[in-house]
Order: C-alpha cells, then structure tokens, then sequence
C-alpha cells in the first residue's frame, strides 16, 4: 500500500483532499481511505497503485501544498542525514564569509554553479576557499553569529525523530567551524563536514584532505546503514544542492528541499512550500508527537 501526504504551507480543505484523489484515481490508482494527520493541515490518502504514476500525476498540483508519496512499509525512518547549507540553515557559510573578505558576489557565483552541477565540487570549493587567504580565523566565529539562521522547523524535525529513536546525521560540504555548532544546536548525533586550514590563527586558504563531496556524503550514509542494521528503506536523505544527489538517489526517502533543479528531478520528494516539519508529517507524526523546540 502507498501513501500520499499532503503538506499545506497554509490551510488544506477538504476540497484539496478530493482533488488529490481524483488525480490519483484518473492515474489508475485504487483510493482505500484518507486521513487527517492534522486537520486543515495535513493528510494522509492510502491508495494502490504505480509509485512513479502517481508522482507525476500530483506533481501537477500547483496550490502551495506539499506532496510526499511512498511505502506505508518503513514510514517512519530511522537514520536521517542532512545537508547542512541551505537546508538545515538558511545559508551558504562560504558566501558569508567570503562577504567578510570582499569577494562575495564572486564566491556566490560558484557556488550557485557548483551547486547546479555546472562545476566539479572539489575545484570550485578549492578556487572559493583560497580567495580567504590570511582572513584572521576568528572571523569565522563571527560570520556564525552574525549570519547563521537555523532553517524554519529543524530542530523541530530532528529533535522529534531522535526521540522516536532515529539517529541524525549532518554531513556538510561546509565546514566543520560551522557544522559542529550547527549540529550541537539542532540536535544532530554527528557532524560531518571540512576542515579549514589554519596556521598562526589565519586561514591559509586551502581545505584539508579527505574532503567531503558528494561521494562522501554517500559513503556516510552508506557507513551508518551498515552500522545501524537498516535496509535502506528505513533511511532520509535531504539536501538542496548537486553535491547532495547521491546521497539523496540512495536513500529510502530522497528530499529535495527548495532544490536545484538536478536535485529535484532525482528527489522521491520535493518540499517548495513549507518547512521541514513537512517530513513530520510524511512519517506519519502528528503535532501531538512532536517534540517542540
């Protein structure tokens, strides 16, 4: 059996519910029931049917409404890895502070590129990161401060997951001078990311080795499945970015949250329209289960 959740960024009527039924039904899906997993906010529609079919079929929904369709089998998941730059936070840690050294409409052009897929990751992290050369270190401190803004619905998400048991990973193409705090600040039970080098408390603009990319990012999750006993079904990856595809195509549920387009047509899921606690809501968890930051 499938299911599909409908997320609203605002209110869901019932009249949303009996649209979402129809697609799936002219799709050839066979409805069972549907649900209030929170009234006028979110539900759930049980159905049978072609997994593929039925995403493209409410892709087509254009109300600011979010549509999670999956397994009933292994809804609520339990190893979540996550990006952290413009997913987790509302950021790119790089772009801000390279806006310290004067160079961020430069850097931010990059990124956007590499985050694309327009460019190899390693290269254009190594041509952005050497632009900050002697930038004093703790500049760095400040950039978080001043800049970092947790993503709406976070630690919301992470916090009631890891109360239901599951175990929360950030793995970061960023830096671990921002991610160890993010993740301490979120909730994550591991932070995973790069490490700027220092020497006499400046940075030397290089990015020590190994560094993390998308492979790695796969290769992690990969590691943690194994660690934990899962099938990869039991799994959530979430990212934004080229360098989170792999990651994303391997696990059980693969989000896309406000991604790139490459992103996006991988992704099991996309959320355009409202916050993270929209994956709540996909595995099922009621606001009565929630632990609220």
């Amino acid at each position: 059996m499938l299911i599909a959740t409908l997320i609203a960024a605002d209110r869901l009527s019932a009249g949303d519910i009996s649209l979402a039924k129809d697609i799936l039904a002219e799709s050839g899906a066979s409805i069972s029931e549907d649900r209030w997993i929170e009234a006028e906010k979110a539900a759930d529609i049980r159905f049978s049917g072609d997994l593929s079919a039925a995403r493209s079929a409410l892709a087509t929904i254009t109300d600011p409404i979010d549509v999670i369709i999956q397994d009933e089998i292994n809804r609520a998941k339990k190893l979540f890895v996550a990006d952290m730059d413009s997913t987790m936070i509302t950021v790119e840690c790089l772009d801000e502070l390279a806006d310290y050294a004067g160079f961020k409409d430069q850097v931010s052009a990059i990124t956007e590129r590499a985050m694309q897929g327009e460019l190899d990751f390693v290269a254009a992290l190594d041509e952005r990161v050497a632009l900050l050369a002697d930038m004093d270190a703790d500049v760095v401190s400040r950039c978080h401060e001043e800049r970092v803004r947790i993503s709406e619905g976070t630690q919301t998400l992470v916090r009631t997951m890891k109360a239901h048991g599951t175990t929360n990973v950030l793995v970061s193409g960023g830096f671990t001078l921002f991610a160890d705090r993010v993740a301490l600040e979120i909730g994550f039970d591991r932070a995973v990311a790069n490490t700027l080098a220092i020497a006499d408390g400046r940075l030397t603009g290089r990015v020590d080795r190994p560094i993390i990319d998308g492979t790695a990012k796969l290769q992690i999750l990969n590691e943690e499945t194994v660690r934990l006993g899962l099938d990869p079904a039991e799994t959530m990856a979430i990212g934004d970015g080229a360098n989170d595809l792999a990651m994303v195509e391997r696990s059980g549920l693969g989000v896309a949250y406000r991604g790139k387009p490459k992103l996006r047509d991988a992704a099991d899921a996309r959320i355009d329209h409202g916050d993270l606690t929209a994956l709540l809501y996909a595995q099922g968890y009621a606001r009565a289960d929630w632990v609220e930051a």
